[in-house]
């Protein structure tokens, strides 16, 4: 949600989404940042107490003197977490850590209780994202922002198809992020006309492992959530699987055929994974 606009930072808390992003950065132009950092810090101090949707503020990026400004506004109580944008190094997401720390021990909130989502956008960081992705306890996941990839790689300003030529790098992201137990959103969906394609490169982003999706219009929620969220047949299927191997297991069977497949304790681990997932759906509002 773009910072200088009251009226949407006050509907994004109705949204029926996971995290809303306060947008500090490229959401705002020039002039209207520094009202913006007025409006968001105030919007998290009214939004202190309340506990869904989480609170994130996308800041500027580390290069820009916008960056140390935006910090000093947000710290507060409200602040749940920062999205990190143009992230690179580890020495930035360890100098990020180290300031947070600070901020923390000044308000008396917490220490860790600010978190970091990182935004990886360059070729430079999609190397370095299994570092990043363990740089700091503070880092609760990574992000693609996929615009900002684009332009340095030289892609047109077209998306091809579900944007089938990020598939590398967006397994890059899941497997840094798997690696290090934190969470992979993948990048919006810039076309917010074409219904169709949204779906489809979200159920693209599934399969390839991400745990949620960003977004950039309430429009965009329902789709991100039925394909996140496990349907009620697969729901089923994972329930009956875990209640026939539990009893095979208490048989002395290690394994058993389900479906006419067979199941060992691998796939009954997943079956399990799906029925904790058919809790509050994985997705993220810009």
């Amino acid at each position: 949600m773009p910072g200088h606009s009251p009226k949407m930072l006050e509907k994004s808390i109705g949204l029926d989404v996971d995290v809303v992003m306060f947008d500090l950065e490229d959401g705002v132009v020039q002039p209207m940042k520094a009202e913006a950092r007025k409006l968001v810090a105030q919007a998290l101090q009214h939004l202190e107490k309340v506990e869904r949707p989480l609170r994130y503020v996308r800041i500027n990026s580390f290069a820009t003197p916008d960056f140390a400004l935006d910090l000093a506004a947000i710290a507060g109580a409200g602040l749940q977490g920062i999205v990190a944008p143009k992230v690179e190094t580890v020495e930035q997401v360890r100098s990020l850590d180290e300031q947070l720390t600070l901020i923390e021990r000044r308000i008396g909130i917490p220490a860790g209780q600010v978190r970091l989502m990182l935004a990886l956008e360059s070729a430079k960081a999609m190397i370095t994202a299994p570092a990043l992705a363990t740089a700091s306890p503070r880092v609760v996941g990574l992000m693609f922002g996929a615009e900002d990839f684009s332009h340095d790689i030289g892609l047109p300003t077209v998306r091809a198809g579900v944007a089938r030529e990020f598939i590398y790098v967006r397994s890059a992201i899941v497997l840094a992020a798997a690696a290090a137990k934190v969470a992979s959103i993948d990048a919006v969906w810039p076309h917010l006309k074409d219904v169709t394609g949204h779906e489809e490169d979200c159920k693209l982003a599934r399969a390839l492992g991400f745990s949620g999706k960003s977004m950039i219009h309430p429009s965009q929620a329902d789709a991100i959530s039925r394909v996140f969220r496990p349907t009620d047949e697969e729901i089923n299927y994972a329930q009956q699987l875990i209640s026939e191997f539990e009893a095979a297991l208490v048989a002395g069977q290690g394994s058993i055929i389900f479906g006419g497949m067979l199941v060992d304790r691998p796939i009954y681990e997943r079956a399990r994974a799906t029925v904790r997932e058919a809790g509050p759906t994985k997705i993220a509002a810009q």
